[in-house]
Protein backbone atom coordinates (compact mmCIF):
# COMPACT_ATOMS: atom_id res chain seq x y z
CA UNK A 1 0.00 0.00 0.00
CA UNK A 2 2.74 2.28 0.81
CA UNK A 3 3.91 2.07 -2.73
CA UNK A 4 1.14 2.63 -4.04
CA UNK A 5 1.31 5.81 -1.88
CA UNK A 6 4.81 6.52 -2.94
CA UNK A 7 3.30 6.38 -6.70
CA UNK A 8 0.34 8.17 -6.36
CA UNK A 9 2.53 11.64 -4.66
CA UNK A 10 4.95 10.87 -7.40
CA UNK A 11 2.66 11.21 -10.03
CA UNK A 12 0.42 13.59 -8.52
CA UNK A 13 1.27 15.32 -5.07
CA UNK A 14 -1.19 17.95 -4.81
CA UNK A 15 -4.10 15.82 -5.57
CA UNK A 16 -2.63 12.85 -3.44
CA UNK A 17 -1.98 15.17 -0.42
CA UNK A 18 -5.74 16.91 -0.38
CA UNK A 19 -7.02 13.45 -0.71
CA UNK A 20 -4.95 12.18 1.89
CA UNK A 21 -5.82 15.97 3.80
CA UNK A 22 -9.64 15.42 3.12
CA UNK A 23 -10.32 11.79 4.71
CA UNK A 24 -7.40 12.38 7.76
CA UNK A 25 -9.26 15.76 8.50
CA UNK A 26 -12.79 13.93 7.94
CA UNK A 27 -11.23 11.12 9.99
CA UNK A 28 -10.00 13.56 13.38
CA UNK A 29 -13.84 15.13 13.60
CA UNK A 30 -15.26 11.69 14.00
CA UNK A 31 -12.68 11.00 16.57
CA UNK A 32 -14.05 14.42 17.95
CA UNK A 33 -17.38 13.47 18.06
CA UNK A 34 -17.43 9.51 18.93
CA UNK A 35 -14.84 9.19 21.38
CA UNK A 36 -13.95 12.50 22.43
CA UNK A 37 -17.79 13.62 23.32
CA UNK A 38 -18.76 10.17 22.43
CA UNK A 39 -22.15 11.12 20.51
CA UNK A 40 -23.13 8.19 19.19
CA UNK A 41 -24.22 8.11 15.32
CA UNK A 42 -27.97 9.24 15.85
CA UNK A 43 -26.46 12.14 17.22
CA UNK A 44 -23.46 12.39 14.95
CA UNK A 45 -22.99 15.80 13.10
CA UNK A 46 -22.09 14.46 9.52
CA UNK A 47 -22.41 17.79 8.01
CA UNK A 48 -19.84 19.15 10.39
CA UNK A 49 -17.63 16.11 9.14
CA UNK A 50 -18.04 16.82 6.02
CA UNK A 51 -17.14 20.21 6.34
CA UNK A 52 -13.34 19.10 8.29
CA UNK A 53 -12.69 16.62 4.97
CA UNK A 54 -14.11 19.44 2.31
CA UNK A 55 -11.50 21.91 4.16
CA UNK A 56 -8.71 19.47 4.66
CA UNK A 57 -9.08 18.20 0.74
CA UNK A 58 -9.62 21.99 -1.09
CA UNK A 59 -7.81 24.04 1.47
CA UNK A 60 -4.89 22.19 3.56
CA UNK A 61 -3.27 19.73 1.16
CA UNK A 62 -2.94 22.01 -1.37
CA UNK A 63 -1.78 24.67 1.05
CA UNK A 64 0.38 22.82 3.02
CA UNK A 65 2.23 20.66 -0.01
CA UNK A 66 2.78 24.10 -2.00
CA UNK A 67 3.83 25.95 1.55
CA UNK A 68 6.36 23.03 2.14
CA UNK A 69 8.00 23.20 -1.30
CA UNK A 70 8.26 27.13 -0.87
CA UNK A 71 10.52 26.61 2.46
CA UNK A 72 12.20 23.58 0.96
CA UNK A 73 13.56 25.68 -1.84
CA UNK A 74 13.73 29.25 -0.61
CA UNK A 75 14.85 29.15 3.43
CA UNK A 76 18.41 27.50 3.01
CA UNK A 77 20.89 28.84 5.25
CA UNK A 78 24.55 27.87 5.31
CA UNK A 79 23.81 25.67 8.92
CA UNK A 80 21.54 23.01 8.51
CA UNK A 81 20.42 23.84 11.71
CA UNK A 82 19.99 27.22 11.74
CA UNK A 83 17.75 25.88 8.00
CA UNK A 84 15.42 23.97 10.22
CA UNK A 85 15.25 26.74 12.67
CA UNK A 86 14.04 29.28 9.85
CA UNK A 87 11.44 27.10 8.72
CA UNK A 88 9.85 26.25 11.60
CA UNK A 89 10.19 30.31 12.38
CA UNK A 90 8.54 30.84 8.87
CA UNK A 91 5.80 28.05 9.49
CA UNK A 92 4.47 28.97 13.11
CA UNK A 93 5.34 32.85 11.97
CA UNK A 94 3.03 32.62 8.58
CA UNK A 95 1.63 29.76 7.45
CA UNK A 96 -0.04 29.27 10.53
CA UNK A 97 -1.82 32.07 11.40
CA UNK A 98 -2.77 32.04 7.72
CA UNK A 99 -3.88 28.67 8.19
CA UNK A 100 -6.35 28.96 11.21
CA UNK A 101 -7.27 32.29 10.29
CA UNK A 102 -8.60 30.57 6.76
CA UNK A 103 -9.76 27.17 8.79
CA UNK A 104 -11.91 29.01 11.69
CA UNK A 105 -13.52 31.74 9.03
CA UNK A 106 -14.47 28.95 6.24
CA UNK A 107 -16.03 26.80 8.62
CA UNK A 108 -18.02 29.89 10.21
CA UNK A 109 -19.12 30.55 6.62
CA UNK A 110 -19.89 27.11 5.85
CA UNK A 111 -21.68 26.95 9.14
CA UNK A 112 -23.67 30.34 8.61
CA UNK A 113 -22.00 31.95 11.57
CA UNK A 114 -20.13 34.75 11.83
CA UNK A 115 -16.51 34.65 10.73
CA UNK A 116 -15.27 37.30 12.85
CA UNK A 117 -16.60 36.40 15.95
CA UNK A 118 -15.73 32.89 15.09
CA UNK A 119 -12.22 34.28 14.38
CA UNK A 120 -12.06 36.31 17.84
CA UNK A 121 -13.16 33.52 20.23
CA UNK A 122 -11.49 30.81 18.65
CA UNK A 123 -7.97 31.80 17.03
CA UNK A 124 -5.85 32.09 20.25
CA UNK A 125 -6.84 29.30 21.85
CA UNK A 126 -6.07 27.58 18.58
CA UNK A 127 -2.73 29.29 17.91
CA UNK A 128 -1.90 28.55 21.82
CA UNK A 129 -2.52 24.97 21.28
CA UNK A 130 -0.51 24.94 17.53
CA UNK A 131 2.25 26.18 19.80
CA UNK A 132 2.43 22.91 22.01
CA UNK A 133 2.81 20.68 19.24
CA UNK A 134 3.82 21.90 16.03
CA UNK A 135 6.92 23.35 16.26
CA UNK A 136 8.41 20.35 17.81
CA UNK A 137 6.76 18.02 14.97
CA UNK A 138 7.86 20.69 11.99
CA UNK A 139 11.13 20.49 13.86
CA UNK A 140 11.39 16.75 13.41
CA UNK A 141 9.48 17.04 10.03
CA UNK A 142 11.83 19.28 8.69
CA UNK A 143 15.06 17.42 9.49
CA UNK A 144 14.45 13.87 9.07
CA UNK A 145 11.64 13.56 6.37
CA UNK A 146 12.33 14.08 2.95
CA UNK A 147 9.83 16.59 1.39
CA UNK A 148 7.35 14.44 -0.62
CA UNK A 149 6.05 12.76 2.78
CA UNK A 150 5.98 15.88 4.99
CA UNK A 151 2.32 16.44 4.11
CA UNK A 152 1.84 12.81 5.22
CA UNK A 153 3.67 13.05 8.25
CA UNK A 154 1.82 16.16 9.23
CA UNK A 155 -1.56 14.35 7.86
CA UNK A 156 -0.80 11.43 10.41
CA UNK A 157 0.20 13.85 13.53
CA UNK A 158 -2.97 16.10 12.28
CA UNK A 159 -5.13 13.24 13.13
CA UNK A 160 -5.33 13.96 16.69
CA UNK A 161 -4.61 17.90 16.21
CA UNK A 162 -7.73 17.91 13.92
CA UNK A 163 -9.86 16.40 16.65
CA UNK A 164 -8.81 18.85 18.96
CA UNK A 165 -9.38 21.70 16.32
CA UNK A 166 -12.85 20.90 15.33
CA UNK A 167 -13.72 20.75 19.05
CA UNK A 168 -12.24 24.22 19.46
CA UNK A 169 -14.31 25.67 16.30
CA UNK A 170 -17.52 23.80 17.55
CA UNK A 171 -17.39 25.63 21.40
CA UNK A 172 -16.32 22.23 22.83
CA UNK A 173 -13.09 23.58 24.27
Amino acid sequence: MFRWYQAKLAKQPILTASVTSAVLFGSGDVLAQQVVDRKGLEKHDFARTGRMALYGGAIFGPAATTWFGFLQRNVVLKNSKATIVARVAADQCLFTPTHLTCFLTSMAIMEGSDPIEKWRNSFLPSYKANLTIWPLVQGVNFSIVPLEYRVLVVNLVSLGWNCLLSMINSGDK
